[in-house]
């Protein structure tokens, strides 16, 4: 198995704000051997959390000491002059697969700024993926910026947030739909149960939600993420893991395999 998308860090309050306190369970560390106790079997995409280079380099520092994971998607201010600069830099450390920002809580038109629209340029020219992360109402946005880099390498993180614990499926679908018309666009089944009532949620809570991500992307372009540690907060790994083992327990075996480990190995370019 290929898990991804996973987050490592040592806890810092201020650093780490967003882990508010009703994500009590994930205020503290997180390292590749609490990963590995979470599910030995996998192998893992560690995927930035924090919005630094110091953050790449620290992801860096770990894969250098365990190689549970198996390609970094890391953070490089791809607003910056120089981003060129910095992506020659990181080009040099063959586990860096790709990169993200957390778009999410950016305003609205972020990913339509000239400066940002240049960084992926410099991103393709380099041969980086990169992690879109919005919630549902950006998708707007994404559709528009897709449409300018038909050549880039592109994966959606967590199906774009979509409001599941509001029951917000209809927009969020169609758009979707429209995003998966580009065939070179991936997308993960990851990060649903903390966008579900963390604590009421059941199987079909979610199953609608994967109906329209495979509908959408198929079984060759959607690729299994836990967003652990914080899928701790909505159930667990084991959780998420045995809901997704459920749904896909008609597929045929060469789509799970895909599923769980070969569209992630393709995406990534993993070796």
């Amino acid at each position: 198995m290929i898990d991804s998308h996973v987050h490592f860090w040592n806890y810092d309050p201020v650093r780490d704000a967003w882990i508010t306190t009703d994500m009590q369970l994930i205020r503290r560390d997180f390292l590749p051997a609490d990963f590995r106790a979470a599910n030995a079997e996998a192998g893992c995409i560690a995927v930035q959390a924090s919005q630094s280079e110091a953050e790449t380099d620290f992801l860096l520092q770990l894969a250098g000491e365990d190689d549970v994971i198996r390609g970094i998607v890391g953070w490089v201010d791809l607003r910056a002059a120089d981003v060129g600069e910095r992506l020659a830099y990181y080009r040099q450390f063959p586990i860096i697969r790709g990169f993200r920002h957390v778009v999410q809580g950016e305003p609205a038109g972020f990913l339509l700024r000239p400066e940002f629209l240049n960084g992926i340029r410099e991103l393709t020219g380099a041969g980086f993926t990169y992690d879109i992360l919005v919630y549902h109402h950006q998708l707007d946005d994404v559709i528009r910026f897709l449409e300018q880099f038909p050549g880039q390498r592109f994966v959606i993180d967590h199906g774009a947030k979509p409001g599941i614990a509001a029951g917000l499926i209809d927009d969020w679908a169609e758009k979707m739909r429209t995003i998966a018309q580009h065939p070179a666009i991936y997308c993960k089944a990851s990060g649903l149960l903390t966008e579900a009532d963390w604590a009421r949620w059941k199987p079909e809570t979610i199953f609608p939600y994967l109906d329209v991500l495979f509908d959408c992307f198929g079984s060759r372009r959607l690729m299994f993420g836990s967003d652990w540690p914080v899928v701790q907060v909505a159930g667990g790994y084991r959780a998420w893991l045995a809901l997704l083992q459920d749904y896909l327990k008609d597929f045929s075996e060469p789509d799970k395999r895909a599923f769980f480990s070969d569209n992630a190995t393709a995406f990534y370019k993993l070796s």
